[in-house]
């Protein structure tokens, strides 16, 4: 093992490669990725919406911004958890910020529909949400409904990924 080293040494000394090369040839066995930023076709998505904490919805936000644009096709996002309560209007002033960018993607074309079972066993009705929310019978049915007409689902977990680099490389963060 020592003779390796050494070998190692001498050949960086030999050949002028700096310490920081040897270090990416060491970390990089298998090559660097390819890019293939290609164009996509004109595809249709629904989003599965269940999450336990509302300010998850700021997550579906970047998710559903990031597809809409380069799928260039219709977006639902069908919602049919506890993040429902964020939809309120009783609730408007605690989740104002979140419901902009839901009316944001709204107004930008993307379908809000709700489960009816859901709201009904949070104990609302339907009259008790914003008006660019449509209320449906049930979330899984109007999901397999999108489904069957063509719709590509996605289900959308509430973890982003900013910043997760710096999770493991800490000093790598400017």
């Amino acid at each position: 093992m020592q003779t390796l080293k050494m070998l190692a040494a001498v050949s960086v000394m030999a050949f002028g490669l700096t310490s920081a090369a040897l270090a990416e040839e060491a970390l990089s066995p298998y090559g660097s990725s390819k890019a293939d930023l290609h164009e996509y076709p004109t595809i249709n998505a629904v989003f599965d919406a269940n999450y336990n904490d509302p300010s998850s919805l700021n997550i579906l936000y970047n998710f559903v911004k990031n597809t809409m644009k380069p799928l260039k096709g219709k977006m639902v996002v069908v919602t049919h958890g506890p993040e429902l309560r964020a939809f309120a209007k009783e609730n408007y002033i605690k989740y104002q910020g979140t419901m902009d960018k839901m009316k944001e993607l709204a107004d930008a074309g993307v379908e809000f529909r709700m489960c009816h079972n859901a709201l009904r066993a949070a104990g609302y009705k339907a009259e008790d949400f914003h008006g660019f929310v449509t209320v449906v019978p049930a979330g899984f049915p109007e999901i397999a409904y999108l489904q069957s007409t063509g719709y590509h689902y996605i289900n959308p977990l509430p973890y982003g990924v900013r910043d997760v680099r710096y999770l493991d490389q800490p000093q790598l963060k400017k």
